[in-house]
């Protein structure tokens, strides 16, 4: 909570998994400042591109069932979608290696009211590739914007009913739907952003949905940390999918790829395997962190436009994780 007053964040959730069992579980704050409404642990919030993680595990289990191939061309799925200077495989969607450009600051800004995915996809789709697939590693939301329209043609199902069927419903992750503005959604929380003299107001209407693959579920603690423990304990996600999940691909340069199907997989100071992913939005920021080795989940979301992925997830994992054993040398000299 003193994070909270200090960054001057309005509410949040906060969530802890250990050894499979959920230990922690509490929204801070509040979900609305004008009606003074608390923040509770069913609270739902913005999670920004913490989105990828789920599109990333969605698209895997599609792989593993064979309604999609990695090496297959997106023109091969999408025959509409205009042949490229390069070869452009499905696969290269999943890891940011496409080649397929940034958003722009007018792109990323619009408020997209009532935009539709394939509207989003008519911003770039006649666009030249900025490199050959599969050479450099460089986000875009487009790349999965893209991804979740194959996934929707070789399926017939929009990217919300596939969340709804192969994760939320069987996870049992209720608080986890697509950001519509227009729908009445139970316990959404408000908004906000700070100004320019740092004081907080109302976030800028936005329509994710057009970016739903990328960035826009809502989502709380709770439910992150569900789906962070179901990666370590489910078998609804079987052991195929999850070892290829965080496989590597080999850039250009030689180097492998940290950023794999939407999840950020590192190494600490000691040598410990971690991975997940935090990400700012208009509004909202959220953070999932993962530690395989030690069954530790932990999840944070806020209502506050989150700029440097600032929220303190790192440290919150610090206080349940098991520290480091120090050997102390003994010496034989004698005074």
């Amino acid at each position: 909570m003193s994070y909270m007053m200090t960054a001057n964040i309005p509410g949040g959730s906060f969530a802890v998994f250990k050894d499979g069992k959920l230990i922690y579980s509490e929204g801070l704050g509040y979900a609305s400042r004008e009606l003074e409404v608390a923040a509770t642990r069913n609270t739902k919030f913005r999670i920004g591109k913490v989105t990828e993680c789920f599109t990333g595990v969605l698209y895997q289990m599609l792989v593993a069932e064979g309604k999609l191939h990695p090496d297959s061309t997106v023109q091969f799925y999408l025959p509409d979608f205009p042949e490229k200077q390069y070869r452009l495989p499905v696969g290269t969607l999943s890891y940011h290696t496409s080649g397929i450009r940034q958003p722009n600051v007018a792109e990323n800004e619009s408020s997209g009211m009532n935009m539709t995915l394939k509207q989003g996809i008519e911003l770039f789709k006649n666009d030249s590739l900025l490199y050959y697939p599969g050479m450099v590693q460089a986000q875009s939301m487009f790349n999965y914007n893209l991804l979740g329209a194959v996934m929707k043609k070789v399926t017939g199902k929009t990217y919300a009913q596939l969340l709804k069927e192969y994760i939320t419903d069987t996870l049992q992750l209720n608080n986890t739907v697509i950001d519509n503005p227009f729908a009445v959604i139970k316990n959404r929380s408000n908004f906000f952003d700070l100004n320019f003299v740092a004081q907080m107001v109302n976030a800028p209407a936005r329509d994710l949905r057009f970016r739903s693959p990328a960035e826009g579920l809502l989502s709380n603690a709770e439910d992150l940390a569900t789906f962070g423990n179901a990666i370590l304990q489910s078998k609804i996600i079987s052991e195929s999918v999850k070892d290829e999940l965080f496989r590597p691909v080999i850039l250009f340069d030689e180097k492998k790829t940290t950023l794999n199907n939407g999840w950020i997989y590192m190494t600490d100071n000691n040598g410990a395997t971690f991975y997940g992913r935090a990400a700012g939005i208009t509004g909202g920021g959220a953070a999932l962190l993962v530690y395989p080795d030690e069954q530790l989940v932990v999840a944070a979301t806020i209502n506050l436009t989150d700029n440097g992925g600032q929220l303190p997830i790192i440290a919150l994992a610090e206080k349940f994780r098991k520290k480091p054993e120090v050997t102390k040398e003994i010496s034989d000299d004698k005074e």
